[in-house]
């Protein structure tokens, strides 16, 4: 699944082209996705500008005219690109089929030049909703999100008051996104790595009182904002479906220290990386450096 470093790139990659662009058709090759598209899509999107291209966690948020914004999640399979009539791709330099091209969106920037917007989705785990952008906030998907893995709204406080009393596993109490929004397994097991943490650590012993777990608290904060930082720099993580909108791939993969590196040696210490299942989720740690 795209993780946000993922999601933000390909907000970066979207933004240029569709912010102040307007939609002049919508094609839908299929009723719905994850979920049914909203009634009349379509009809509902031809005419109006994109005013601003955000993201929130691992959704993007097309905001448009009259206040309205879509919102999208690209699922585990989901992916975005940017076609024109001077740079047309093939699809199978993707490695898409055609088949899953659901969403195609024409829009004409200000220049007067048309680009298609296209969603791909194999697995179609992905959706796109309608909301209201004044009462955004208010959404069920997004208002009980936690802060951003980026800037300085996560700290060693934050995190340290967000740990009191949990029993959970460091690990689960990372990936929970009420806590941090955003914030996925890949980048929670290098962060963890970096921070000398062991994932099945509980997370209230970075909450106690003591001297040691805020210097733990306040090292983990700024090693998910370097790392989240990173991986956006580095245009994401390419595992199996994720690409840029112009078809490249991301290279953090390249930088993984822990993550899918089962038996190989740790860059630390040179003891072997270990590889757990937590909740459904394989974790990637060494048994000598994170405790």
């Amino acid at each position: 699944m795209p993780e946000l470093p993922e999601v933000e790139t390909v907000r970066r990659g979207l933004e240029p082209v569709l912010t102040g662009a307007k939609i002049i058709s919508v094609t839908l090759n299929r009723k719905n996705l994850r979920f049914p598209f909203p009634e009349e899509f379509s009809k509902q999107l031809v005419g109006k500008k994109i005013v601003q291209l955000n993201r929130r966690a691992k959704y993007l948020l097309f905001h448009l005219s009259q206040n309205e914004t879509i919102l999208s999640h690209m699922g585990m399979s989901g992916t975005w690109r940017i076609e024109n009539e001077l740079l047309r791709k093939e699809h199978a330099s993707m490695g898409k089929l055609v088949a899953h091209d659901h969403f195609i969106m024409d829009v004409r920037v200000k220049d007067g030049n048309v680009y298609r917007i296209i969603y791909n989705d194999t697995r179609r785990f992905g959706f796109m909703l309608l909301a209201d952008t004044i009462k955004l906030d208010e959404h069920p998907l997004l208002k009980k999100l936690g802060v951003e893995p980026m800037g300085d709204t996560l700290s060693g406080s934050y995190l340290q008051k967000a740990f009191i009393n949990k029993k959970t596993s460091l690990k689960t109490a990372l990936l929970d996104q009420s806590i941090i929004a955003g914030l996925g397994n890949i980048y929670v097991c290098e962060a963890l790595w970096r921070s000398r943490l062991s994932p099945q650590r509980s997370a209230f012993t970075l909450a106690l009182k003591s001297t040691s777990a805020y210097k733990f608290a306040n090292r983990l904060a700024q090693n998910i904002c370097d790392v989240i930082s990173e991986a956006i720099i580095a245009g994401g993580s390419s595992l199996r479906d994720y690409v840029h909108t112009d078809g490249s791939l991301g290279y953090f993969q390249y930088n993984f220290s822990v993550y899918g590196r089962e038996g190989k040696e740790c860059l630390q210490c040179g003891v072997p990386i270990v590889r757990i299942s937590q909740a459904g989720r394989s974790s990637f740690y060494c048994p000598k450096c994170q405790k």
